[in-house]
C-alpha cells in the first residue's frame, strides 16, 4: 500500500515531531509496507521515484537524511521520513539482522601489540650497506641494487643516508600505506630475523662489523634516535599505532559515505524538480492542443452560420423579384383587356371615337411605361446575376483566405512548440551551466535570443491572423445571407417536383410509413395509420430530452452518429422493419446537423437528382434556365 502525502494540509516544522507518530503507527500496524524480501525495502512516502529497492542501511540513510536535511522537503515529508527512520531502527532491526559498521581490515599480526608505535607510513630501514659497494661505485647503486634484491616486498622507494663520522652507510625504504604495504613491511623484516640479520643482530655485532647487511621495521625507537636515520624519519613520518590508523581509515571511509549519501539525496531532488518542470510542459502542450481543436470547431460552426446566412440572402432576392414580375404580368393583361374593350366601343358609336382615341394614346403611353419598367426588370435581373457573380468571387476569395488561415494556424502551432521546446532546451542549459562555463553561457544567451525572435514572429503572425478571420466572417456573412434569400425566394416560385427546390431537413418521409401500413392495415385504415405514426416519430425527433448518439472517431476528428443500441430505435427495427427504421435514422442525422438545438425542420436548397445540398451556383443556374423559358413561351 502507497503512502499519499497530500491527502492532508501541509504542517509546519514545530509540528513534525506530533506529527511523525501517525505515519509510525501505520507502518508498525502493516499498512504502509516496506520489506519486500530479506534483502529488498522500499519507502512508501517516495513512489514514482526512478529507485525504489533499497538494501536496509541504504534505506536507513535515505529516511534520516531526508528527514533531519533536505531544506526542499516539505515538513510533511521530513515528518514521514523520521517516523520510517524511527519503524527501521526500532521495529525492523531484527528482521534484516543487526546493522554492519564499515569496518576496515586489518592485518593479522599476532605478535604486534595494538599500542606499538611504527613510522607512518611504513618504512623500512637497511644498515650496513658499504660492505656491498663495489670500487668505483657511487652510492645511487645501492637504491637500484635494493630494488632487484627485495622486489617480493613491493618496495616503492629507496633513499640513501650516510655520515661524515663513520663509513656507515643508510638506506630507507617506503612501503604502500594501505594494509599490503603493512604486510609487506613484517614480511621484510621477518626474512631479515630468520637470517640473523635484524635489529638485534645489528644492535650485537655494530662493534665487530662483517659483510652483511641488516634491515628491520621503522619504529618509536628509530623514530626519536639521533643520527641520520633519525632525523629522516621525522622530517617524512608520523608515528602513530595500529588502532590509530585503523580508526582513521574508518573515519575516511564513513565520510566518504556520508558525503556520497548526500549527494544522492541532491541529485534525487534535481530529479524530481526536472521531472516536475516536463510534467508542467506536457500540461501546457496538452492545453495547446486543446485550444486548437476548439478553434477548428468554432470556425466550423461559424462557416455553417455564414452559409446559412447566404442561402436565405439569395432566397430573398429571387422571391422579390418573382414578386415584380407578377405584379408587371397582371398589370400587362389589365391593359390589354382594356385595349379589347375600347376597340369594340368604337365600332358603336362615332361620337366615342375621339374618347377612345384619346384612351388609347393614354394606354399606349401607359404601354411604353411598361415596356419600360420591363427593360428596368431586366437591368434588375442582370443586377442579380452580377451580384450572383460578385458572391461567387468572395465565396471563392473566402475559400483562399480560409486556407490560407489554416496554414498560419499550423504555422502557428509549429512556432509555439518550437518556443515550448526553446524554453524547455533553456531550463535545461540554465541546470547544466556552471559559473565558468563561459560556452554554456554564450549558447544560452543566443538561445534566449532565438526564443525572443520566434516570440515576435507569433504575434505577427497572430495579428495578421485576427485580420483574416475578420474579412472572412464578413465575406461568409455576405454569402449566407444571399443563400438564405434564394431559400425564402423559392418557397413560392417553385412547386411540384423539381431537379432543385427546397428540402425541411429533419422531417420524415411519409412513404415508408405508408407502404409499411398497407401491408399491416385494411385500404380504409391505412392512410390514416401512416399519418399518425410518422406524426408520432415526428414528435420523438423534436423531443430534445431524447438523444440517441454517440461521438466516434473518423480520420483523426469526432464526429456524431446515431447509437444503433439505443432501446427506441431497436424497438422500432424489431417492429416495423429496416425502412421505417432507416428513414427516422435519416432524419435524426438530418436534425443533428442542421437545427441540434431547436430539433425542428428547417429549409435548405437540395439538389432532388444527387440527393445532397445544391451549391449557389447550381440554384442560379437553375432560376436562369426556369426565366429564359418563361420567355420563350410568351
Amino acid at each position: 500500500m502507497d503512502y499519499d502525502s497530500e491527502e492532508d494540509s501541509d504542517i509546519s516544522e514545530s509540528e513534525i515531531d506530533e506529527y511523525k507518530e501517525k505515519p509510525y503507527e501505520q507502518l508498525k500496524a502493516g499498512k504502509l509496507k516496506v520489506k519486500y524480501s530479506d534483502v529488498a525495502f522500499r519507502c512508501p512516502f517516495c513512489t514514482g521515484k526512478k529507485k525504489q529497492d533499497y538494501r536496509f542501511k541504504d534505506l536507513l540513510q535515505h529516511a534520516s537524511g531526508v528527514g533531519k536535511g533536505s531544506s526542499n522537503r516539505s515538513a510533511k515529508q521530513k515528518a514521514n521520513h523520521l517516523a520510517l527512520a524511527k519503524y527501521l531502527e526500532t521495529d525492523l532491526a531484527d528482521a534484516s539482522g543487526p546493522l554492519q559498521p564499515v569496518v576496515v581490515q586489518e592485518p593479522d599480526a599476532k605478535s604486534t601489540e595494538q599500542d606499538d608505535l611504527f613510522v607512518w607510513p611504513w618504512k623500512g630501514i637497511i644498515v650496513n650497506l658499504s660492505s656491498k659497494l663495489k670500487n668505483g661505485e657511487g652510492p645511487s647503486t645501492y637504491a637500484s641494487w635494493i630494488e632487484e634484491e627485495l622486489s617480493e616486498y613491493r618496495i616503492l622507494e629507496v633513499h640513501t643516508l650516510g655520515t661524515e663520522q663513520d663509513s656507515t652507510v643508510y638506506a630507507i625504504v617506503d612501503f604502500s600505506k594501505g594494509w599490503p604495504g603493512f604486510k609487506d613491511a613484517m614480511e621484510f623484516e621477518k626474512a631479515f630475523e630468520a637470517n640473523h640479520h635484524g635489529k638485534k643482530d645489528w644492535n650485537e655485532q655494530r662493534k665487530d662489523l662483517d659483510l652483511n647487511i641488516y634491515g628491520w621495521f621503522a619504529r618509536a625507537d628509530d623514530y626519536n634516535s639521533e643520527g641520520p636515520v633519525g632525523d629522516y624519519l621525522r622530517e617524512n613520518g608520523d608515528l602513530k599505532t595500529i588502532a590509530d590508523i585503523a580508526q582513521e581509515a574508518i573515519e575516511q571511509t564513513n565520510n566518504v559515505v556520508a558525503n556520497l549519501t548526500n549527494e544522492i539525496d541532491v541529485t534525487n531532488e534535481n530529479i524530481d524538480e526536472l521531472q516536475y518542470k516536463c510534467n508542467e510542459q506536457s500540461m501546457s502542450l496538452s492545453r495547446t492542443i486543446e485550444e486548437k481543436e476548439r478553434l477548428h470547431q468554432a470556425y466550423n460552426e461559424e462557416m455553417r452560420r455564414l452559409q446559412r446566412m447566404s442561402r436565405d440572402h439569395a432566397l430573398r432576392i429571387l422571391e422579390e423579384n418573382e414578386m415584380l414580375r407578377y405584379q408587371l404580368d397582371s398589370q400587362k393583361k389589365k391593359l390589354e383587356l382594356r385595349s379589347k374593350q375600347l376597340n369594340k366601343q368604337e365600332s358603336l358609336n362615332e361620337l366615342e371615337r375621339s374618347k377612345l382615341n384619346d384612351e388609347i394614346e393614354k394606354n399606349i403611353l401607359k404601354n411604353n411605361s411598361l415596356n419600360m419598367a420591363s427593360m428596368e426588370q431586366q437591368r434588375a435581373d442582370e443586377n442579380v446575376l452580377r451580384l450572383i457573380e460578385e458572391q461567387k468571387r468572395e465565396k471563392e476569395a473566402a475559400l483562399s483566405k480560409i486556407l490560407e488561415l489554416e496554414k498560419q494556424l499550423d504555422a502557428k502551432q509549429k512556432l509555439e512548440l518550437e518556443i515550448e521546446e526553446l524554453k524547455g532546451n533553456l531550463e535545461v542549459m540554465k541546470h547544466m551551466a556552471g559559473d565558468d562555463d563561459t560556452g554554456v553561457q554564450k549558447k544560452m544567451i543566443e538561445m534566449t535570443q532565438e526564443l525572443n525572435e520566434k516570440i515576435g514572429d507569433l504575434n505577427d503572425m497572430e495579428d495578421m491572423h485576427q485580420t483574416l478571420v475578420v474579412k472572412e466572417r464578413q465575406s461568409n456573412d455576405e454569402l449566407q445571407e444571399a443563400r438564405n434569400e434564394l431559400i425564402e425566394g423559392l418557397q413560392e416560385m417553385l412547386s411540384g417536383k423539381t431537379l432543385i427546390g427546397i428540402k425541411k431537413m429533419g422531417e420524415l418521409d411519409a412513404k415508408p410509413f405508408q407502404n409499411a401500413c398497407k401491408q399491416r392495415f385494411p385500404p380504409g385504415e391505412a392512410s390514416v395509420k401512416s399519418v399518425e405514426l410518422c406524426s408520432l416519430w415526428q414528435e420523438e425527433i423534436r423531443n430534445s430530452g431524447w438523444y440517441p448518439f454517440k461521438i466516434v472517431i473518423a480520420n483523426g476528428r469526432e464526429k456524431d452518429t446515431v447509437d444503433e443500441d439505443d432501446e427506441m430505435l431497436k424497438n422500432l427495427r424489431k417492429d416495423w422493419g429496416d425502412e421505417i427504421h432507416t428513414a427516422v435514422v435519416n432524419a435524426l442525422l438530418e436534425i443533428n446537423e442542421y437545427n441540434p438545438s431547436g430539433r425542428y425542420p428547417v429549409h435548405e436548397l437540395w439538389n432532388f437528382k444527387e440527393e445532397r445540398k445544391a451549391t449557389l451556383k447550381e440554384v442560379v443556374s437553375y432560376i436562369l434556365k426556369q426565366l429564359r423559358m418563361v420567355k420563350r413561351k410568351k
